[in-house]
């Protein structure tokens, strides 16, 4: 089959070839288009040029389209509709879209954000769909490898590469956690009392263990640990069985003391607040889709 160049075809001819068929009438079809009558009539020139037909054939009763023309109109029809669609402004409807999403972050944020998060989506957008990744160290390359859609967590000034957008969520400060009934409890916890505790340590990409430790070391002190893993979600377990402590976000922390028994108590040493921002690359930047995602993570957060 003989290929055709499309490189010098003119889309003007198409919708005016359109308006022809639906007017069957040269005069009409170009004013649907605002063109004049010498235009109208140029136009219906080339057309004839273009597919080697007479396109329309004069009777009493006005012109007539020829059989491959009538044979066409109907995919001229869908032709134009699908242009249309093609250049029409992306929309994004949360309650028919079938969307799934990618959302990059530690199991101490997921543990905060998805279940509001899925429980909006659930009323609001049943058809979406949330997939969280294991984690890809700070998860950066995860979203600019385009992996994931956005990215949760702790992000420094100038951390992040070019093309890519950050928005701070919400402020955080860590609070120290021990079981009901630990013999802590039965004084103010001070500073020596603190560094002397048998302490688990959480250790991925967050900012707690060496920021209790560069505090520590300020005031000339150090801590023992006794236990370090990579998991934010064990660490507060393995403390409501023991005589351990351990250092947390806040947010978490109140979680946790709703799922087991513990209890907070405030650090005995001046820590540093940090922030939780959420990342995305420029390539999603202006997406409909996830405009809508970043906003209600953004809103529930924030609330």
């Amino acid at each position: 089959m003989q290929k055709s160049d499309i490189s010098s075809i003119d889309l003007n001819l198409l919708k005016f070839l359109d308006a022809l068929l639906r007017e069957r009438n040269v005069t009409r079809a170009g004013a649907r288009l605002n063109l004049s009558q010498p235009a109208a009539s140029r136009a219906l020139g080339r057309l004839r040029l273009l597919f080697k037909d007479k396109v329309v054939i004069r009777t009493p009763n006005g012109v007539e389209p020829t059989p491959r023309m009538l044979a066409m109109e109907p995919l001229v029809t869908r032709v134009l509709e699908d242009i249309r669609i093609i250049v029409a402004p992306p929309r994004f409807e949360p309650s028919t879209t079938q969307h799934r999403f990618t959302i990059a972050c530690l199991d101490h944020i997921a543990s905060i954000v998805l279940p509001t998060l899925v429980g909006h989506i659930e009323k609001d957008a049943p058809g979406v769909k949330l997939e969280v990744p294991a984690p890809n160290g700070n998860n950066i390359s995860s979203v600019g490898q385009g992996d994931a859609d956005i990215a949760l967590g702790v992000f420094e000034d100038g951390q992040l590469p070019a093309g890519f957008y950050r928005r701070w969520l919400y402020d955080e400060d860590l609070v120290c956690v021990v079981r009901r009934g630990h013999p802590i409890l039965s004084s103010q916890l001070t500073l020596a009392k603190f560094a002397a505790q048998s302490h688990v340590v959480v250790t991925i990409t967050g900012q707690g263990n060496a920021m209790i430790d560069t505090a520590l070391a300020s005031q000339g002190k150090s801590r023992q640990v006794a236990v370090r893993l990579p998991h934010f979600l064990v660490a507060p377990m393995i403390v409501a069985e023991s005589d351990l402590v351990l250092s947390l976000p806040r947010r978490l922390a109140s979680h946790m003391a709703q799922c087991a028994p513990l209890e907070l108590v405030e650090l005995p040493l001046k820590v540093d607040m940090f922030s939780l921002s959420m990342i995305w690359h420029e390539r999603t930047h202006g997406d409909p889709a996830q405009i809508w995602l970043r906003r209600q993570i953004t809103e529930l957060l924030q609330e």
